[in-house]
């Protein structure tokens, strides 16, 4: 293990999360908050945790996150990223099992563009007979 900080980018729709994993006691701090003051849905919190949960660092590090753009769900997609890539920097025998459960591959989906002569990307004007 290393002793100081280990970094990893995250990256999920419109959100970049700049994650710092620091020997600690399992603090999640998003945007200089408590993960419970940031984050209203525990689904989110969850999402957050789970590479740390999974290979079983949850208690060993404090994590320090830095998150703009997007909503809610992409900037927690996006931290989940980032502590994945960071776990891979405190110890590479976590690949194999990170990489399995899709913590290391970037979500590509984002939102489609809107389209001329449409109301949304596809959603078309209401069609009148008369």
């Amino acid at each position: 293990m290393v002793d100081n900080k280990l970094y990893g980018t995250g990256r999920r729709k419109k959100s970049i999360a700049r994650v710092y994993l620091l020997p600690g006691t399992g603090k999640v701090t998003i945007n200089k908050r408590d993960i419970d003051d940031y984050f209203g849905l525990e689904t989110l919190k969850v999402i957050v945790r789970q590479p740390l949960v999974l290979t079983e660092m949850l208690s060993k590090f404090d994590v320090r996150v830095n998150v703009h753009g997007g909503g809610f769900t992409g900037q927690a997609g996006a931290i989940r990223h980032g502590i994945s890539r960071a776990l891979l920097r405190a110890d590479a025998d976590f690949r194999p099992a990170l990489k399995k459960a899709g913590y290391l591959t970037r979500d590509p989906r984002s939102k489609e563009r809107k389209k001329y002569g449409l109301k949304a990307a596809r959603r078309a004007p209401q069609f009148s007979k008369r």
